[in-house]
């Protein structure tokens, strides 16, 4: 099974380091290149009152003047953006990106933003059924020629046109590990994710995944399993424990995390690969710092996925 890494962006950073995001990923894309495959970055609207930028316009920003790497959202709160819109928005980067789309899309969760911003927050069963209907409009919108008609339980649309198609299509992928919400993976996805996750927790969502695939008979390993979270790693204890806490409010463990050594950290990986997952999107915490990026480079990845 082939091993993947994508490079997750979070989506927050202290007001004191405007320009400190886009200088870190000059400094470190062109050493990641062939490392890693992809740049996921995450959709929120603020977090607490740090600079805080919105996934899409990031993700065109990032395909536009990388384009040796692919693009992937992790994942977009589908109340935020109109379906049929959010469908052309995917159908025109793909087609100027030239194929580097992963769409990933999920019932979102963070009320703070919903109603900071003014969008209402249905209960989580509704958010779930307008999930299905979202991914119903992309799909159908993607793939099928002339005017295109659906009408689901909450969203609609009426003799729509999308014109160019996308192709290939966008890799759709489901961010969760709620088991209703995991069916509308295996009916609809093409990978699945779970962030922030212990190995245990893994493999007990994939084990749901698996019997959801079984109920509709579709085959399991059709779906691509990955994990979306942070690496911490250093040469001694010491340096670990420091990194795990520099996020003020995170506190990270093993139970949410990769930490310890590069060869403890490849140890906790290969866990995850021999229960299915075969791409990471990790954010490694203390980049640029250039002896953790050696770690990483050196001691971690090649000898996750060899």
């Amino acid at each position: 099974m082939t091993v993947d890494f994508g490079l997750a962006l979070v989506e927050a950073h202290p007001k004191s380091h405007l320009t400190k995001w886009m200088d870190d990923l000059d400094f470190l894309l062109p050493q990641l290149e062939g490392h890693f495959k992809s740049l996921w970055m995450t959709d929120h609207f603020f977090w607490g009152e740090q600079y805080a930028y919105e996934c899409w316009t990031v993700m065109t920003y990032l395909a536009a003047k990388w384009p040796n790497f692919d693009v992937g959202s992790m994942v977009l709160g589908q109340n935020y953006r109109n379906p049929a819109l959010l469908a052309k928005m995917a159908a025109t980067l793909q087609v100027f990106s030239q194929g580097r789309l992963h769409l990933g899309v999920g019932i979102g969760w963070k009320e703070d933003e919903y109603r900071g911003y003014g969008y209402d927050m249905p209960s989580t069963p509704v958010r779930i059924e307008q999930l299905d209907d979202t991914y119903e409009i992309l799909k159908r919108l993607w793939t099928q020629p002339g005017k295109v008609t659906y009408h689901g339980k909450h969203y609609s649309i009426t003799d729509a046109i999308l014109e160019p198609k996308p192709d290939p299509l966008p890799t759709l992928l489901y961010g969760g590990g709620g088991e209703k919400t995991m069916m509308l993976a295996a009916r609809h996805c093409d990978w699945w994710n779970l962030s922030d996750a212990s190995i245990g927790k893994f493999k007990e969502r994939s084990a749901i995944l698996n019997r959801h695939c079984e109920t509709i008979g579709r085959d399991p390993t059709s779906i691509r399993k990955t994990w979306f979270g942070r690496v911490v790693t250093g040469r001694s204890q010491a340096e670990i424990r420091a990194l795990a806490t520099s996020v003020p409010g995170r506190n990270y463990t093993t139970d949410n995390a990769f930490v310890g050594t590069p060869s403890e950290i490849v140890e906790q990986m290969s866990e995850f690969v021999d229960a299915g997952a075969s791409y990471f999107m990790i954010d490694i915490l203390g980049l640029p710092d250039k002896d953790i990026l050696g770690m990483l480079l050196e001691d971690i990845l090649p000898k996750v996925s060899s």
